[in-house]
């Protein structure tokens, strides 16, 4: 079986500092750490209109830009894909630039000495959204949870293929040239899938799908004819080709049709024109000649240099010198697998063998990001059921301690380079449901057979957010939600806001403190709350689909070419669209009589339910009906009475449960109270979270 040499894979180097004056830095203990100079563009201060946190006061914002280089010789550096072939400066050393931003209590010491690294989606920051509840334009922090808690918060742009925006978190990589010659481009076959999530549209970016925002590899040729564009309703389904005489690489829009504007090299954004327009009930697949790879994997290197010297630079340039005792990073999703990865590659250690981030919270991610890749897309999903099945990430190892994958027939484990060099970081992984239905998260815990489960490593906790959604929902939305055009049924409204904001707070304890967290808690073999979908007791729901074995997400086994290094996501692919091996066992968590997770941590909406939750959606007519409505679930709700209730719903109503608003308040204040005493919800959150649980349920109680 295919093992790891974790010191050969090993790099390191040491990025970054930021200047709080609006100027250049180039001194020489900044070169020393691989930071050419700094821009500072813009200081706001205090920030957040002048708002002040508790005991914490005010805050101040400072954006701008790190340009750094990384010396491609250090043996620590070599699992950055095509490092060796980009161009070189004049110290021999490969350049780069990112964002910065970094949000500080003005009075650093009123602060909890925590940096926060929120790693950002896409460009764009998460961690806002996620913790704090109520933002909007008026009141940009809402209920300011992260800054009254005090952390000091950093985020640096890392996906190097992005359109630049005013508003996004880029970062400049340079361009891998056969022997670093410009003039001797490298080529490779790119594989990209396009759908439409609510209209038609006449033309799409070369990257369509949830890679909509990355700038795309340009096309050797512009000549379509020496490319491939094919259609499908359901990703399973034969591709049809479209004639090449019907697309073209090209910008088209409404007042310009098709064949639109031709696409020309340098362009900010390669584009593609289909003649009548990309409908979202299909699936389009493009595969063409690219040129032009990028070395994207030196975004895991900026991160850990950049981090690490705000974190022990006494250097006058670094704004934090001095105040940060502790470092944490979260993620989520697309920057929730970029943390899998990171850790799992070694860049959790630093060029002085230090460890990066003491603790990592990667929410919603149970794959890995296909970014150290040549021609990379890290853009993109890990593979869903219904767009983007085929792409890289799901391949082993996916668990946290070393597994023996017989069936990709390789050993290893997220932890095993950390474990080698006791770089190691405190772990607590969050997942909803949608992560079992459509990212295999049961293969983070289970053998490839759903025989067993796995021993779980002693620094990690698991935390399963029952009956929840990948995005989660806002504790003060709508209920019922909005629907929307794509999907069958609403889009779950069970949040788990105060869950996770608990679970960072555990997080920091456990690494300031050596407080352990709660347990883990999620679906498990030996205590029958994880299962195979035909052994799933979901409840006969009226105008709900019945079969919903259809929408589990297979991961699959695929082969992609000698060159790719699926056990490092790493390498290059030269087999596209990807050859399927072999389908892994997924598992799903078992539900109770209302079609609730009866595992994990059930929030106050969970427990007292006012409908039926679910890790899976159905996609309506026009959008691939019959397919998984992709990351959304569903909210069924209870009839309000029983003379309300539909005929073959076995589900009781509201009225039975609870049978009046006081009847519902007690029951959620019994909810939060046990979370309180579990450990799953702060005490200075649980009076608004009982208000807000009440407020949700009042249009909707007899």
């Amino acid at each position: 079986m295919a093992r790891r040499n974790p010191r050969g894979w090993l790099r390191s180097g040491s990025l970054a500092a930021i200047s709080t004056a609006a100027l250049l830095l180039a001194t020489s203990h900044l070169a020393q750490a691989k930071i050419t100079r700094i821009v500072i563009n813009s200081t706001t201060s205090p920030a957040f209109n002048g708002q002040s946190f508790g005991s914490v006061g005010q805050y101040e914002q400072l954006n701008g830009t790190a340009y750094g280089e990384v010396d491609p010789s250090d043996p620590l550096n070599s699992i950055i894909q095509d490092i060796n072939l980009a161009p070189r400066n004049a110290n021999g050393n490969v350049e780069y630039s990112m964002d910065i931003e970094i949000l500080r209590p003005i009075d650093a010491k009123k602060g909890n000495h925590v940096l926060l690294y929120d790693v950002v989606n896409r460009g764009s920051q998460l961690a806002p959204g996620t913790f704090n509840v109520g933002i909007t334009t008026a009141s940009p922090a809402g209920d300011g949870f992260l800054e009254n808690q005090g952390y000091t918060i950093v985020w640096s742009g890392w996906q190097g293929d992005l359109v630049k925006t005013p508003t996004n978190f880029a970062m400049t990589v340079p361009i891998a040239y056969q022997n670093r010659n410009p003039n001797q481009p490298i080529t490779g076959i790119v594989r990209s899938e396009i759908s439409m999530l609510t209209a038609s549209e006449p033309g799409s970016p070369i990257f369509g799908a949830f890679a909509t925002s990355s700038v795309g590899y340009p096309p050797v040729s512009f000549d379509t004819s020496k490319a491939t564009l094919t259609e499908r309703v359901h990703e399973e389904d034969p591709r049809v080709p479209i004639p090449s005489s019907q697309w073209s690489f090209a910008t088209c829009n409404a007042t310009t049709p098709f064949p639109g504007t031709p696409d020309t090299y340098g362009m900010a954004q390669y584009q593609i024109c289909l003649q009548g327009g990309f409908d979202p009930n299909h699936i389009y697949e493009l595969i063409y000649e690219a040129k032009d790879p990028l070395v994207l994997g030196l975004g895991f290197a900026s991160t850990r240099d950049f981090v690490s010297y705000l974190h022990h630079s006494s250097d006058k340039a670094n704004p934090v010198a001095g105040t940060i005792d502790n470092t944490l990073i979260f993620g989520a999703s697309q920057s929730g697998r970029y943390i899998r990865t990171f850790l799992d590659l070694g860049f959790n250690e630093d060029e002085n063998n230090r460890i990066v981030f003491q603790g990592m919270q990667p929410h919603i991610a149970t794959a890995r990001i296909a970014m150290n890749i040549r021609f990379g897309q890290p853009g993109r999903g890990s593979g869903l059921q219904h767009v983007e099945h085929g792409y890289p990430g799901l391949e082993s190892p996916m668990t946290w301690g070393i597994y023996d994958d017989p069936i990709a027939n390789v050993t290893g484990g997220i932890l095993q380079r950390c474990k080698e060099t006791k770089t190691c970081p405190k772990i607590t992984q969050s997942v909803s449901s949608i992560e079992y239905w459509q990212s295999a998260m049961s293969s983070d815990t289970t053998d490839d057979f759903g025989l067993h489960d796995l021993t779980i490593p002693n620094d990690v906790r698991i935390y399963h957010f029952a009956s929840t959604q990948h995005g989660g929902y806002s504790p003060i939305g709508p209920v019922p939600p909005v629907a929307t055009p794509v999907c069958e049924q609403l889009p779950n409204a069970n949040s788990y806001t105060y869950n996770i904001r608990a679970v960072l707070v555990a997080l920091t304890k456990w690494v300031v403190n050596g407080t352990s967290p709660p347990a883990s808690r999620y679906a498990r073999l030996s205590n029958g709350s994880l299962v195979r979908t035909e052994q799933l007791d979901f409840p006969f729901i009226p105008n709900v689909y019945e079969d919903v074995g259809d929408l589990l997400d297979q991961r699959t086994l695929y082969y992609r070419g000698p060159k790719f290094d699926g056990f490092n996501m790493s390498g290059i692919i030269t087999v596209e669209p990807p050859l399927p091996l072999f389908n892994y066992l997924v598992l799903v968590p078992q539900v109770d009589a209302d079609g609730n997770d009866i595992d994990g941590v059930r929030s106050i909406t969970l427990r007292a339910p006012l409908g039926t939750y679910t890790g899976w959606n159905t996609r309506a007519a026009g959008f691939g009906q019959g397919d998984a409505c992709d990351l959304t679930g569903s909210f069924i709700p209870f009839a309000a009475t029983d003379a309300q209730r539909t005929p073959g719903d076995t589900r009781p109503s509201l009225q039975d449960r609870y049978g009046n608003a006081a009847g519902y308040a007690a029951a959620v204040t019994a909810a939060a109270n046990a979370l309180v005493r579990e450990g799953f919800l702060l005490p200075q959150d649980k009076a608004v979270a009982i208000s807000e649980a009440e407020a949700q349920a009042s249009g909707l109680l007899p």
